[in-house]
């Protein structure tokens, strides 16, 4: 303060020149930035982001002669010019590695600088632990790469984000053949870059979309060529080699019959070209596509008649020495039969068959082993034959099943014939003939749904428009089924024989003790005869409520699914999945309900074979009767009796009008 009241006191020096002079000398006081090396960087930087020792790491490094500032360049001097960025990734790598830099432009469908995941060099090479790709430890060493690639192609993240839709292509690899042929570090068959990098170059990996990718589909054959040179001559010298060199994209390369990241050996059983699968599993998909048949006119059915004939059923059986597609056809070099040099034209037929029939004749090796479809591959005397012996079976078969016919209708009329007592009256007759047709087509038509390639689907529905007719069946039978019901409800409720019905058929304590005693006198501990049962026993009661607790889970559920469009919008669709879940397995519960138990007790037991004539006649033979219901016989013969008085009545009154 002294001094400056001095200078105001002195006109000599201005107070603003000496303040400015101030500032300048208290600048040149501040450190000038220094500039350091390696050794300067390890005082800080002695441990990586991924706690290794930076230093041992370099050391041991294909960079060891480099110093820190030959990668981050602008950490050259201290204080760096910039604390919060260093030269990493590609940039850092560009000042050596120009034309790797050049060539790594993309990577997959990525550009490099448009996308944050997109690997970098550390991301595949390392940073500072970067080795020698022949080192047996580098992450870019044939055998290491499976590992190295699948940091990104194993993340579930990554593959959800950019909808990599290979399904875990390293761990279909490793179980390859070619990544159990170079497990243990010996580098034997194809890794990752063989397959992937295109021109060759690691650094060029392309999407199947790229002309230029080493997996585009018209590159494909060249790119598996590098390693099976002959395999591939053959191929592009067959039809379907010519073809994808014609730019076809319908033609099959490589990986179209053997997979891609997942290829078994030939041998290997579970390989789409083993010969046991190669008919079915790779030459069917294209052979038998309807698409292509019609769009080449390639004729249908050759490879079903072939799985059919004496050649397919064996290998399908597993067989590996027959003949197989390939055995007649070729593997790679497959020609049509219009080709000179094809191994199925008919002058080199002789030799193709003689391969496993030795000595077989030009005429035997002419005979064709599969057709087109609906065409007969027998000789006309073997299908005259063979139109004799179905004529036979019908004649023959058919006079069986009308005897058995006649017999099980006297053995009806046997039955009928004997004195009756009321079971069901007409209603309810009607009533269960409604409920039991409904039934039986809705389970057959319901499952035919299910099972649209079985046999009985075939059976009831394999004619043109068979399969929109199955609907309209099933959703028919389910009103007919509804209707039934109410109209059953409706009988419960408003009629005294209704009412009776419902009071009979409610279970009480007394069926469970005759439940016990019949298990006890089934197993013979028992001494006296099986429990006396009333109008409906427990088996009966228990079928009724069944059918009572099916229809209340069937009717709902069937509904939801008739109509999900409309329901989807108003209640969650794993709603719909649960209905079509429950109405699916009480179907099958119905059923097996009515084969197992109902059928036995009306049809197959002993005491009512061959049947209980009840359900179409409602009456009941009296000695059948008294067996199965002695608690209610005096009953159900005084309501017989009752009705055969009523009836009589009714006839006189009838006869006497009828002589006015």
């Amino acid at each position: 303060m002294n001094i400056l009241k001095q200078t105001r006191n002195c006109n000599s020096i201005p107070l603003y020149i000496l303040i400015f002079s101030l500032f300048c000398f208290a600048n040149s006081q501040v450190e000038e930035p220094e500039a350091i090396d390696s050794d300067t960087c390890v005082d800080c930087h002695e441990f990586s982001s991924m706690n290794y020792r930076i230093q041992d790491n370099l050391y041991n490094s294909i960079h060891a002669d480099l110093e820190c500032q030959d990668c981050h360049g602008n950490m050259n001097t201290y204080p760096h010019a910039t604390n919060s960025e260093y030269l990493a990734g590609n940039d850092g790598c560009r000042s050596c590695h120009e034309d790797e830099a050049e060539d790594y432009t993309m990577h997959g469908r990525d550009r490099v600088g448009e996308s944050t995941d997109i690997p970098n060099c550390a991301s595949c090479h390392g940073d500072h632990n970067i080795l020698p790709q022949k080192n047996k430890n580098s992450s870019v060493q044939s055998s290491n790469l499976r590992k190295t690639c699948g940091k990104c192609h194993e993340n579930l993240d990554l593959i959800k984000k950019y909808e990599l839709l290979s399904n875990h292509p390293i761990k279909l690899y490793e179980n390859s053949v070619h990544g159990k042929t170079s497990e243990g570090g010996i580098y034997v068959a194809a890794n990752c870059r063989d397959c992937h990098a295109s021109e060759g170059n690691s650094h060029k990996i392309y999407s199947p979309n790229n002309p230029e990718s080493s997996i585009n589909h018209f590159t494909i054959p060249e790119t598996c060529g590098k390693c099976h040179r002959g395999i591939k001559n053959d191929y592009l010298d067959g039809i379907h080699g010519q073809l994808v060199k014609m730019g076809n994209t319908d033609a099959p390369v490589c990986i179209d019959c053997h997979g891609e990241h997942g290829i078994l050996s030939p041998s290997d059983p579970r390989s789409p070209v083993s010969k046991s699968r190669v008919a079915e599993s790779t030459c069917t998909p294209c052979h038998e596509s309807t698409r292509l048949n019609e769009k080449y006119g390639v004729p249908t059915g050759q490879i079903s008649s072939f799985i059919d004939s004496y050649h397919g059923l064996k290998s399908k059986s597993g067989d590996t020495k027959v003949a197989n597609c390939g055995s007649c056809h070729g593997v790679h070099r497959i020609l049509p039969s219009s080709d000179p040099t094809s191994r199925i034209n008919p002058v080199n037929l002789q030799t193709t068959c003689g391969e496993c029939h030795p000595g077989i004749s030009a005429k035997l090796a002419s005979t064709p082993i599969h057709g087109k479809s609906g065409v007969s591959l027998m000789a006309p005397i073997a299908q005259s034959v063979q139109n004799i012996y179905l004529l036979v079976i019908i004649i023959i078969i058919g006079l069986m099943v009308l005897h058995w016919i006649l017999d099980l209708y006297r053995q009806i009329r046997k039955i009928v014939s004997k004195p009756q007592v009321i079971r069901m009256n007409i209603n309810e007759v009607i009533q269960h003939t409604f409920l039991m047709l409904s039934f039986i087509v809705l389970a057959i038509t319901g499952f035919a749904l299910k099972f649209s390639q079985s046999w009985f689907t075939k059976l009831f529905f394999g004619f043109e428009g068979g399969f929109e007719m199955r609907g309209d069946a099933h959703r028919i039978s389910a009103v007919v089924f509804i209707l039934t019901v109410l109209w059953h409800v409706f009988y419960l409720i408003f009629s005294k024989r209704g009412k009776q019905f419902l009071k009979d058929m409610w279970p009480v304590l007394k069926d469970f003790t005759q439940f016990y005693q019949k298990i006890l006198y089934y197993i013979g501990i028992k001494k006296y005869g099986p429990p006396k049962f009333d109008r409906f026993s427990y088996v009966e009661k228990a079928e009724y409520w069944a059918l009572v607790w099916g229809t209340i889970i069937m009717i709902p559920t069937g509904i939801l699914l008739w109509f999900d469009n409309t329901f989807v919008k108003i209640i969650p669709k794993s709603a719909l999945d649960v209905a079509l879940v429950v109405h699916y397995m009480e179907a099958w519960l119905a059923t097996l309900a009515i084969l197992v138990w109902h059928l036995y007790s009306t049809v197959f037991s002993p005491d009512v074979y061959p049947m209980n004539p009840s359900w179409f006649t409602g009456k009941m033979p009296d000695d059948m009767y008294q067996q199965e219901h002695p608690a209610h016989i005096e009953k159900a013969r005084k309501e017989t009796r009752e009705e055969i008085r009523l009836e009589n009545i009714t006839g006189s009154q009838n006869d006497d009008q009828s002589s006015k």
